[in-house]
């Protein structure tokens, strides 16, 4: 008999595999004390119980969502275990038991502080997929679109339908750089599948002109007189620039700097090292 107080619940660290974790909980008439996916560490007097994923126990607990709460409280649990937040398992498992006992009402009470956080999470989530579908820059090789991402949250998932509409006879790709995974479209076919570290080969030279065009088109459009930095960081946060194809220049330029800065130190060096050597031999004469 595990003792509530001490239990700690661990799992693949897939969906289905968090709503055995739920199963269990009622099944066993126990409440862990927190739920860890399988890079988590309990703690040093924590007692670790193993939840095996069935997919027939996992879709008893999915189908029972709309049913005892509702349907936006079955997407609310979808698209919070996309996101980044911390301890995310623990906050869907104790919504998800508030819900079985309140039903549809759990969805506005954000004075509880498991709602509240798991709201705010799965805003930030729909947030940053909705600028995502506005801040993702393809390049082209060998005929197929290729992206890169490094996203705080888990949002191919989210992306999936926009860009297959928008691209629907295309062969692309949108790689997640943080959560090494890459979204595939072939033959008006979606997966997402996962992929280990990865990055760019160098551009051909026609899409480097069409960089080296849309650069210029950036530049050109722009009114220097209404330049605002600050408020272009609002729209468009710093973390997105590195994979913006209109700034690739300014980061090189950037790049550049340093490596002329650190070259004109290393030669005022050799410089004096020189001159240092040079008086030492006209003392000695």
């Amino acid at each position: 008999m595990f003792d509530g107080s001490t239990l700690v619940y661990k799992y693949d660290g897939s969906f289905e595999g968090l709503l055995c974790c739920v199963f269990e909980s009622y099944e066993r008439k126990e409440i862990p004390l927190d739920i860890l996916p399988p890079e988590g560490q309990p703690g040093l007097f924590d007692i670790t119980k193993y939840i095996e994923t069935d997919d027939h126990k996992a879709q008893r607990v999915y189908d029972s969502i709309p049913i005892k709460i509702s349907l936006e409280a079955q997407e609310l649990v979808k698209l919070a275990f996309l996101t980044c937040a911390l301890h995310k398992e623990r906050l869907i498992f104790y919504f998800l038991r508030l819900g079985y006992k309140v039903g549809g009402k759990v969805m506005g009470m954000l004075t509880d502080d498991y709602v509240n956080a798991l709201q705010k999470a799965v805003q930030n989530l729909t947030f940053e997929s909705h600028r995502l579908k506005g801040f993702v820059r393809f390049s082209v090789y060998s005929e197929a679109l290729v992206a890169i991402i490094e996203p705080r949250n888990f949002v191919l998932p989210l992306l999936a339908t926009h860009f297959s509409n928008r691209f629907g006879n295309e062969v692309f790709m949108i790689f997640d750089k943080t959560h090494k995974a890459a979204l595939i479209h072939q033959a008006g076919r979606v997966e997402i599948v996962d992929v280990e570290d990865w990055e760019l080969p160098e551009p051909e030279e026609k899409e480097a002109e069409y960089r080296r065009l849309w650069q210029q088109f950036y530049k050109t459009i722009a009114i220097e007189s209404r330049n605002n930095p600050r408020c272009r960081m609002n729209f468009m946060p710093k973390r997105f620039w590195k994979h913006l194809t209109e700034f690739y220049p300014e980061q090189k330029n950037k790049a550049g700097k340093a490596g002329e800065a650190k070259e004109d130190r290393v030669q005022g060096e050799k410089t004096i090292a020189k001159r240092r050597l040079g008086s030492l031999a006209i003392e000695q004469e």
